[in-house]
């Protein structure tokens, strides 16, 4: 059956893709509330990426668990109407005169919670609605969504920041929430509640039959090395970006939310690439390659001296970076979903979020100390080179996919 007339995938899509859009809004408003309202240092900044991280590595493999086991329809909505709840104490701080470091400590964290549980429940319920080739196709429209609010949430969050203040723009992320929830609650996809084994009576035991099933996997676990390896120095990038381009190139909010919006149309063109490098090249190479492009598009930002250069250095980086970041995401999930069996998706994706959400935030608490010992330069200069290494971890890849046997069978719910 065609995507397009699907309607279950069509209602995720159109759910992701509002939810996306406003997310973009807090993306870039939060670090703006931080930066503008409360003067926060490089450090303040790398402490605030580290704690929306605090949760993935405490409860990403619970999130696995609970996916496993029950029903993942629900657990998207509970996901999104507590972003939109705790999103929307922001505004409500500011307007009350209680904003503060330590509160936006608390949002990140809450609202990173929110996103783990609802990212590993997703990626686990697509495979459900779409069976085959057109698992891939799915995975790249859903890419889209990203796309597309890569284009409109950056230009739209720097009118909005300028026109209502950061904090009011971030409520508009929280009444995104609420619509994705409101667009999920239509699907009609049946779902039970998994019967547990005995030897999986306790949610620990499978937590730790999905992390051993992960370490034992000769592909996932080295897809699972790059991810950690590429997400500790992703974090020194998403630490520093904002921080440099208004600091140190003295960009304003609309010209910078230009240049991202400038990235979200190549990432829409490396959606679409996504599906035929797949089809053309052995998928170890098309992971390769990616990761790459995508370190070396970092290497654009430190080059930067001014804010003419630094719109011109970091629209490319941002062409170049969101061309391949979305090829990696696609290719890589599409292939760990078909590694992973029905009964261990849930507990794959949840190891993968963990270590991309805590690992980059470590990341950024590294790249807060070397930024504040050596200048912000440097540290952007070791995420790029950081990022090239971490395919080295994909060298061996192909050879162990040609000798992968089949993933175990799912338990009959």
């Amino acid at each position: 059956m065609s995507l397009w007339r699907n309607p279950n995938f069509l209602k995720l899509w159109v759910g992701q893709t509002i939810s996306e859009i406003g997310s973009r809004v807090s993306r870039e408003g939060i670090p703006w509330t931080a930066v503008a309202l409360l003067n926060a240092t490089p450090f303040h900044m790398g402490l605030l990426t580290t704690m929306g991280g605090v949760t993935s590595l405490i409860a990403g493999p619970l999130a696995g668990a609970v996916a496993d086991r029950h029903p993942r329809k629900p657990i998207m909505i509970a996901a999104d109407l507590l972003r939109a709840a705790v999103l929307a104490t922001v505004p409500i701080a500011a307007w009350q005169g209680w904003l503060s470091m330590p509160l936006l400590f608390v949002v990140v964290i809450l609202a990173g919670l929110g996103t783990l549980f609802f990212d590993v429940a997703y990626q686990s319920i697509v495979p459900s609605m779409v069976q085959g080739e057109e698992l891939l196709q799915a995975n790249a429209r859903l890419s889209l969504t990203l796309s597309i609010a890569e284009v409109i949430g950056p230009a739209m969050t720097g009118m909005l920041v300028q026109l209502l203040t950061a904090p009011r723009a971030i409520a508009i992320d929280s009444a995104s929430f609420v619509l994705s929830a409101l667009a999920i609650g239509w699907i009609r996809l049946p779902e039970q509640k998994r019967a547990i084994p005995a030897h999986e009576a306790s949610a620990w035991s499978e937590m730790r039959e999905g992390l051993r099933y992960v370490r034992d996997h000769a592909a996932l676990r080295l897809l699972a090395a790059r991810m950690g390896t590429a997400a500790f120095f992703y974090g020194f990038f998403g630490t520093l970006y904002i921080v440099f381009a208004v600091r140190e190139l003295h960009i304003g909010p609309a010209a910078l939310g230009v240049v991202i919006a400038l990235g979200g149309i190549s990432s829409m063109c490396g959606a679409l690439v996504a599906e035929r490098a797949a089809r053309r090249f052995p998928v170890a190479h098309v992971l390769m390659g990616a990761t790459v492009l995508s370190g070396l598009s970092l290497l654009l930002i430190p080059l930067a001296t001014g804010p003419t250069s630094g719109v011109i250095l970091l629209g490319l980086g941002q062409l170049i970076g969101d061309i391949s970041y979305p090829v990696y995401n696609i290719n890589e999930l599409t292939l760990r979903q078909k590694l992973s069996g029905p009964r261990l998706l849930g507990r794959v994706n949840a190891c993968m979020q963990m270590l991309f959400k805590g690992l980059l935030p470590m990341g950024a608490l590294v790249c807060g100390i070397i930024a504040t010992a050596y200048g912000m330069r440097v540290a952007l200069a070791i995420s790029s080179a950081g990022v090239c290494l971490s395919a080295l971890w994909l060298l061996p890849l192909q050879s162990h996919l040609q000798q992968t046997s089949p993933p175990p069978p799912s338990t009959p719910a």
